[in-house]
């Protein structure tokens, strides 16, 4: 005779969304420019890897543009990274924010939008639209510079 194991519906896995922040809100700087931004996403970088490998960021953003924290998206090659567009959300949606800044670097230190960079870019404004979550920019960064795609004209 076979025996069969019911599981229980008492064992299931608990899900908790938590976001804590040191940081008191009037102690948080606000983004009002890509220059700002730029120099938020400097100070969390790691430049011993900018020429090195490809990363990719977020930032997220309160409703009044106050900096909740930067969340590293991925890690990639000389030449690119993979960027999964469920944990960009995942994150933002966690840190309970209203906007997003995305940035990531260019080891060869070419500030100019790849096509990808632009296709990428398009997926996740659409994304966001549909949870309520601005993409507001994204920022391509090298040990000499940056650009933004909106300061550009590609948003």
């Amino acid at each position: 005779m076979e025996m069969r194991i019911t599981p229980s519906f008492t064992s299931v896995a608990e899900i908790e969304l938590v976001y804590r922040s040191k940081i008191k809100p009037s102690l948080r700087p606000t983004v009002s420019e890509a220059k700002h931004a730029y120099e938020v996403f400097l100070n969390h970088w790691d430049m011993n890897k900018m020429e090195l490998q490809e990363q990719f960021k977020i930032m997220l953003l309160s409703n009044a543009n106050k900096v909740l924290g930067i969340y590293e998206c991925s890690s990639g090659s000389l030449i690119g990274t993979v960027v999964d567009i469920r944990l960009i959300f995942c994150c933002a949606l966690k840190a309970n924010a209203k906007r997003i800044i995305l940035c990531h670097s260019h080891p060869s230190g070419n500030l100019k939008a790849s096509q990808s960079d632009l296709s990428l870019t398009q997926r996740l404004v659409q994304a966001g639209k549909l949870m309520d979550i601005a993409v507001i920019d994204h920022l391509i960064i090298t040990t000499e510079g940056f650009i933004s795609i909106v300061d550009e004209g590609l948003l």
